[in-house]
């Protein structure tokens, strides 16, 4: 198993890739978390191991700029529990909770993969966008069938097409 990449955190609060040899930031950091990559961030004053605040950070940015996973009454629960409940009672339950979720989603999306045989975010698009179609296409039928739009030349035209396709054979 190779060793985690470190990122060495310096008192200008920049974030440097010991291994990419560049500084970073908590976006890339997000897609070294995205991507699976083992890494420690290191204080470099100190030395101290502060991957966890800087995981931390990433949320609280994620958290702000996109659609909120957590409520404020969730994150108020989870503030009101530390020192009231055992911490590693707490941090096991939300850690199950979560794998747990993810091996729903990954189910679900297997379970979509094997009946459409496609990604499952294509399919969805695709079925979406079919259904759409298919909507449209009635809602159409019905409009012109309501309206009375199609009038006899388009029926009549419908029909000489018909009669010289006959010829034809």
């Amino acid at each position: 198993m190779p060793a985690a990449r470190v990122i060495k955190k310096y008192p200008n609060r920049r974030l440097y890739d010991t291994e990419e040899s560049r500084y970073i930031t908590l976006v890339d950091v997000r897609n070294l978390v995205t991507s699976k990559v083992d890494f420690v961030v290191i204080d470099k004053k100190s030395g101290d191991d502060i991957t966890r605040s800087i995981l931390l950070q990433v949320i609280s940015e994620q958290e702000l700029q996109g659609e909120a996973i957590m409520s404020q009454d969730f994150l108020s629960q989870v503030i009101r529990s530390y020192g009231k409940v055992m911490p590693g009672f707490m941090a096991n339950y939300l850690e199950q909770s979560m794998k747990l979720f993810m091996t729903q989603q990954q189910n679900i999306r297997g379970q979509v993969k094997r009946v459409v045989g496609v990604d499952p975010v294509l399919a969805v698009t695709e079925m979406a966008q079919k259904n759409f179609n298919r909507w449209k296409s009635l809602q159409d039928e019905v409009l012109r069938r309501f309206t009375g739009t199609r009038d006899d030349a388009e029926q009549s035209g419908t029909r000489q097409i018909s009669q010289d396709q006959k010829k034809v054979s």
